[in-house]
């Protein structure tokens, strides 16, 4: 979103900018914070809850969904209330979610808490880049959204890392519980010193019709996506139900969007080729990040016998990277093709990877970081190399629409990844251990010898067949990742020549990069 354009109050100065400014990036930060802190914590909550782990994505997946439907509802709800006040409200009503997750008591509760956690906080991102736009001094804003956009980038980092270390060494409810203080004061901060400051409002018709179809048709199609794999997909008639709702649903709120006079969603953007392919590009990019973000730490725990802590610790340096690398990328794409950069980004992620796909049972913690470096390459410029891309050509007077529906796309696409991960994981696990079965038997050589061993450590047979069964099942989750990674790879290189379909993009620095978070 961008920054106001009427003339409002003159530019903060000293203690006071100061102040506002770490108020502002705190609800920034705690946002984006929540995104990622629950990815290593899933086993752990899924433990504690008596739940599958494929069932505790449920918690990613609700608070990504969310947090993409309501996005289309920002630009409406600061029109009508103002910057200000849709702002603080948001960080309050996330701070309250917050406290319900944190006092939930079963898997439904947690779930029905983060989809409210998650839809309250639509207006958080956008609306802390558009106070603080609105200020700074016109000749400081540039340098303002530079640091705001590497708060989003600290954020990814700190999130595994402190959601490992709270689920090792406290309680996960701590994981939510942590945002009150920091909602609290970031609310209290910004209401004090900016109240006076708020937008004009006016009185904007609203498509609820649209939001309601579109609430629908992605509801329900998430709804499938997680409970398809334990409900024997369309062997159910709730599945199938399920699927043609969000089809009906989806077709209906396409038709209605096409021909609403103020469409929450305008899809008439699609004409332009840049917008097309950008949005592919980034949701499938997108996606296959998200997805593997959510897949290491699930391995990691799950077969690896990894605690938290140190699954995000693995995960940690690809931030590192990112933060360190972002400032001079900005510096490059404000003279360099962003269809270059995204190319360089996309290659990176694959190179990722591919290298993830070499991993074996008894790989070392060096190894597991490699990786990571690369990728963190690969997410310093991929974000604002890909919205300069897709807003390439969109005219002013659509800029917003356009942030909003690329914003909601990605988001989306990150949610139905997710979910389709731990399917395609768990599908991919039992193929393997089959194959892995029916090439041993009891006459196998090496098998004979295996148990024969077992039988020598004092193992009865019942365990030493249960110990033979758990390396099998370890080995087939080892080959379900490699192939997951190296599809991943395939992936995100397949999706370079899509980049060049589009014209030619220069990036604007910081403005991009922050942008890009958005």
């Amino acid at each position: 979103m961008s920054a106001p354009t009427h003339a409002g109050p003159a530019p903060m100065s000293g203690a006071m900018l100061a102040v506002t400014s770490i108020a502002l990036a705190l609800g920034t930060f705690m946002q984006v914070l929540d995104g990622s802190i629950a990815n290593v914590s899933i086993p752990t909550i899924a433990g504690d809850m008596g739940v599958s782990a494929d069932q505790g994505t449920w918690v990613i997946t609700s608070f990504a969904v969310a947090n993409g439907v309501s996005v289309p509802l920002t630009g409406w709800l600061m029109g009508r209330y103002g910057v200000v006040r849709t702002f603080v409200s948001a960080v309050i009503l996330f701070t309250i979610a917050s406290l319900l997750c944190g006092i939930s008591w079963n898997l439904p509760s947690l779930i029905v808490f983060r989809i409210l956690q998650g839809a309250v906080s639509g207006p958080m991102i956008p609306g802390s880049q558009a106070l603080l736009i609105s200020i700074f001094p016109p000749s400081k804003r540039g340098a303002a959204l530079a640091i705001w956009s590497m708060t989003t980038l600290v954020a990814p980092i700190a999130g595994p890392m402190l959601g490992g270390y709270i689920s090792d060494n406290m309680s996960w409810q701590w994981i939510f519980l942590i945002n009150l203080p920091v909602g609290a004061l970031c609310a209290f901060l910004c209401w004090r010193n900016m109240a006076s400051r708020e937008t004009p409002t006016r009185k904007l018709p609203v498509d609820t019709t649209g939001f309601m179809l579109l609430l629908v048709w992605v509801g329900a199609f998430q709804v499938m996506l997680d409970t398809g794999k334990d409900a024997d997909w369309f062997g159910s008639p709730a599945i199938v139900v399920m699927a043609a709702v969000a089809a009906i649903a989806f077709v209906a709120w396409v038709i209605w969007e096409l021909t609403e006079k103020n469409p929450i969603v305008d899809l008439s953007l699609f004409k332009s080729r840049n917008f097309t392919v950008g949005c592919i590009v980034t949701c499938l990019g997108f996606g296959v990040f998200f997805g593997n973000t959510v897949l290491l730490p699930l391995w990691l725990q799950t077969q690896m016998g990894y605690i938290a802590t140190w699954a995000g610790l693995v995960a940690a340096p690809s931030g590192v990277v990112a933060v360190l690398v972002t400032p001079l990328m900005a510096q490059i794409m404000s003279r360099v093709d962003a269809r270059w950069t995204a190319t360089l980004s996309l290659t990176a992620f694959g190179l990722s990877y591919w290298l993830r796909s070499g991993y074996s049972a008894d790989v070392s913690f060096a190894a597991l970081v490699v990786p990571m470096l690369v990728q963190g390459v690969a997410m310093s410029v991929f974000f604002v190399s890909m919205v300069t891309i897709t807003l390439n050509g969109v005219p002013i007077n659509q800029m917003p629409s356009a942030t909003g529906l690329s914003n909601f796309a990605r988001l989306t696409a990150g949610s139905f990844a997710a979910a389709l991960t731990t399917t395609i994981w768990g599908r991919s696990e039992s193929l393997h251990q089959t194959r892995l079965a029916e090439m041993a038997s009891a006459t196998d050589p090496s098998w004979l010898r295996a148990m024969h061993g077992m039988g020598h450590m004092g193992m009865s047979l019942p365990q030493s067949l249960a110990a033979i069964t758990q390396q099998y099942v370890g080995q087939a989750y080892l080959l379900a990742s490699l192939d997951f990674f190296r599809a991943s790879a395939w992936l995100m290189l397949l999706m370079v020549p899509l980049l060049w379909f589009t014209k030619r993009a220069v990036g604007g620095g910081g403005v991009a990069a922050a942008a890009a978070a958005d």
